[in-house]
């Protein structure tokens, strides 16, 4: 009867730890990134009372005889199933849509890490990344165009430029009109001429207007029909003056065209434009401009061949961010130009169910979770980053209430063993009577 009490004790105080769970549980059913924990029993040990016995002397075995001492806690187990996502569309809430964990740090040499699937960010009043505790998100660094294994706390500078770039590349593509008739000197005409201008940027971002001049020289003879392209000029917005001595393109551009209105093999497909003007620099770094014929044809259709400026820019400030599917956090300046400034670095483990919880959402690295294998979002086995979504809590509120009725009645079950053993002591004493 001692046995049976103490076995009803054991199960009361099991059901009352998985109980706690549960009540955990639920309380968190809205916390961001939370992972459910489920509680499993195992018995105690089992006392003897008769060993088994082998078959001899013409009689069969007998089994063992035990009788059992209650139960145990098996194991408490976090649950990394990922929970439902939550449209929020702030730019600073992030999902991991897959394997992995946010990086986080408290301390400035940012060795000392947690790990989080809550990513409810946002940012200080230095721009940093930082969690609802002020710890900050961690993420590799962008050096030019290149990322880079320098770990670093992820921050915003509002007050970060980019320089400003020299146009270097001008794209004409379009159509010349093969229905026009070639420019005749003795009697000209217009109608003959084809003007079309871009913008350029110099090596400090000033703006200039470059017009080029399309000249008729040949119709569409079996032979070929031919364009003349030349440089009519070249202003300057600043003073709204053309530049003295226009320069013209390196070498005399004839754009032949065959009967297909293609260029012909033999055609010039480029052609260089070297600009010089005090105190700045045109072009790239001998100076040069590079002007692309390749995209022209020659159709009966409307004229409206056209230079393009393939790049230069003037400089910017930091006007806002983004961050992409791949973590990769790209900075939006006022001149149009986007620049990746820091990447997200995850940590995955061999054994999620291995980490401990330390509260806030965070997680820390453990003898039996497996050293942190650090990399980056969409690649690798780590899961894409959803921006503008929040991963919430993984708990079955269907589950956990079905879990919660079993354990009350196991409970109950429990205390009727004590209530009962206690009633058959009762009588054990009343035979003294």
């Amino acid at each position: 009867m001692m046995r049976s009490m103490y076995s009803g004790v054991s199960g009361l105080r099991v059901h009352q730890n998985k109980m706690d769970v549960i009540g955990n549980n639920i309380a968190n059913v809205n916390t961001v990134g939370y992972k459910r924990q489920s509680v499993t029993f195992q018995e105690v040990f089992s006392q003897v009372i008769r060993g088994a016995s082998a078959p001899q002397d013409g009689k069969g075995g007998t089994n063992p005889q035990q009788i059992g001492l209650g139960v145990n806690l098996g194991a408490i187990n976090t649950i990394h199933t990922k929970g439902p996502a939550q449209r929020t569309d702030n730019p600073e809430d992030l999902m991991i849509d897959g394997e992995g964990f946010f990086v986080v740090s408290d301390d400035v040499n940012n060795e000392n890490r947690y790990y989080t699937r809550a990513g409810n960010f946002t940012l200080d009043r230095d721009g940093n990344l930082v969690t609802a505790d002020g710890y900050k998100v961690l993420g590799y660094e962008y050096d030019g165009e290149e990322v880079t294994n320098t770990v670093k706390p992820i921050q915003i500078n509002r007050s970060e430029t980019v320089g400003a770039t020299a146009t270097t590349k001008i794209n004409i593509r379009g159509n010349l009109d093969s229905r026009i008739p070639k420019y005749d000197e003795t009697n000209p005409s217009e109608e003959s001429e084809h003007y079309a201008d871009t913008v350029i940027k110099d090596s400090l971002g000033n703006s200039y207007t470059v017009t080029f001049k399309f000249v008729k020289e040949s119709e569409g003879t079996d032979d070929e029909a031919s364009w003349s392209v030349t440089v009519a000029k070249i202003i300057d917005h600043a003073t709204n003056d053309p530049l003295e001595n226009t320069p013209n393109l390196s070498e005399e551009v004839k754009l032949q065209f065959d009967k297909n209105g293609e260029l012909k093999d033999e055609s010039v497909t480029s052609a260089t434009l070297e600009i010089t003007k005090e105190e700045v620099n045109f072009g790239d770094e001998e100076g040069k401009i590079l002007i692309d014929f390749s995209d022209l044809t020659q159709y009966a259709n409307d004229m409206d061949a056209k230079p393009y400026a393939e790049d230069g820019n003037s400089s910017g400030k930091l006007e806002g961010y983004a961050i992409d599917a791949s973590g990769t956090v790209v900075g939006i300046f006022t001149n149009g130009e986007r620049k990746a400034l820091y990447q997200l670095m995850l940590a995955k483990f061999d054994n999620p169910m291995g980490l401990q919880k330390m509260g806030g959402n965070f997680f820390v690295d453990t003898r039996n979770s497996g050293e942190p294998q650090l990399g980056t979002a969409g690649s690798s086995g780590y899961g894409p980053i959803a921006p503008g979504t929040l991963e919430m809590s993984n708990v079955d509120l269907s589950m956990e209430f079905t879990e919660m009725i079993t354990t009350q009645r196991g409970f109950q079950a429990n205390s009727r063993i004590i209530t009962t053993s206690d009633e058959m002591l009762q009588e054990l004493v009343n035979m003294k009577r």
